[in-house]
């Protein structure tokens, strides 16, 4: 990569213009029509059902990479990645894979741990932040959770989407569980999986609070820090990066610093961390060291603020970003595509499904 950075546009994402994916859907086995299936891209506010003869159109939606969703009864989930890039997308047809699984008689026994599970489930999946305490998941019979005493982690998925009501920011969140890991010794957290938000039905008082409770869970967020670094308008978006030295301390033992630190106080240029891909409308974060970065519009004074700091550094909101692999992918709409190559710790890393915002969401002006 010759060029560190292709600036698209210093342009609102409102501004770009908006496109239809069509398609049809057809039974793998016979090539009939499937009807009636929900197609929908994941982590947006697009979706829709097939008819009858199993066409669908999914209008209206902003250029990036995403994940089409395909799920009907009878048949096995379709996923695949979808890049819309300018110009209307149509799709080959879609053949969908009829379940074959036979129904086997099921025997029921109660979970005694089930509570505490679902407990620690829940905590990690919403947060504890003041958006989760209005956040409630309505079906919590659809999650399936073990826990292996040995290694101390949590795993699960869920049998079905996963209803989610978010009062705090407006949206019915509609959440297909494909994998959750939580370890209680090393307090590794990862899940993930398909989403669809749907805007909640209120009053003009209830609409204009939750305009208001989005753009707050959006300024300072990785989705607004990556929409900044492709238009090249970090520091004016109110980020400050940093390099961030970090060693290994080979005399750690669960008590002292994990690490020998030193943070390098001179602003780092975007195109010293971004790049430019082989796909248009994809990105790259790439770093030999971690990047420590503030958002200098808000502070933080929660008691669980862990980042370090310099005693004269203000209390800005923190996240250093480690990377697992040789980059991370995101596109245009500042979406990571794969959230396995990073780890965030500090404001990012207690960022949770309370937060979450639709890659298609876009603040209004002030």
């Amino acid at each position: 990569m010759k060029r560190l950075l292709l600036f698209i546009s210093l342009l609102p994402l409102t501004c770009f213009a908006q496109i239809n994916i069509t398609g049809k859907l057809t039974n793998a086995t016979d090539k009939s029509p499937v009807a009636d299936a929900s197609v929908f891209l994941s982590n947006a506010t697009v979706g829709n059902k097939s008819a009858t003869d199993g066409t669908f159109i999914l209008r209206h939606v902003n250029p990036g990479q995403y994940e089409l969703v395909v799920t009907v009864l009878g048949f096995e989930t379709y996923r695949q990645t979808v890049m819309a890039a300018g110009e209307n997308l149509s799709l080959p047809d879609i053949q969908l894979t009829p379940k074959t699984n036979q129904l086997k008689e099921v025997v029921i026994k109660p979970d005694p741990d089930w509570e505490w599970k679902y407990d620690v489930f829940k905590r990690e999946f919403l947060g504890s932040s003041e958006l989760a305490k209005e956040c409630k998941i309505l079906n919590p019979e659809m999650v399936d959770l073990e826990f292996d005493k040995a290694t101390r982690t949590l795993t699960g998925s869920s049998y079905g989407f996963l209803e989610v009501e978010n009062k705090a920011l407006g949206y019915k969140v509609k959440y297909l569980l494909s994998k959750f890991t939580k370890n209680n010794k090393s307090g590794l957290l990862y899940f993930e999986g398909s989403t669809l938000f749907e805007d909640m039905k209120g009053t003009p008082k209830q609409h204009r609070r939750w305009l208001k409770n989005r753009r707050i869970a959006y300024e300072g967020s990785s989705m607004h820090f990556l929409r900044a670094a492709v238009g090249d308008n970090v520091e004016g978006n109110g980020f400050k990066v940093l390099r961030l030295i970090r060693k290994p301390n080979p005399g750690y033992n669960g008590f002292n610093d994990k690490y020998f630190q030193t943070l390098v106080n001179v602003p780092l240029k975007t195109i010293e961390y971004t790049s430019i891909t082989d796909v248009k409308g994809m990105f790259a974060l790439k770093f030999t060291d971690c990047l420590y970065l503030m958002y200098t519009k808000k502070r933080d004074n929660s008691p669980d603020n862990k980042v370090i700091q310099s005693l004269t550094m203000p209390n800005y909101l923190t996240t250093i970003l480690s990377f697992e692999g040789p980059y991370t992918l995101f596109d245009s709409n500042g979406v990571i595509q794969n959230p396995a190559s990073i780890n965030f710790e500090g404001n990012w890393g207690k960022s949770r499904v309370a937060e979450m915002l639709p890659v298609d969401y876009s603040p209004e002006e002030k």
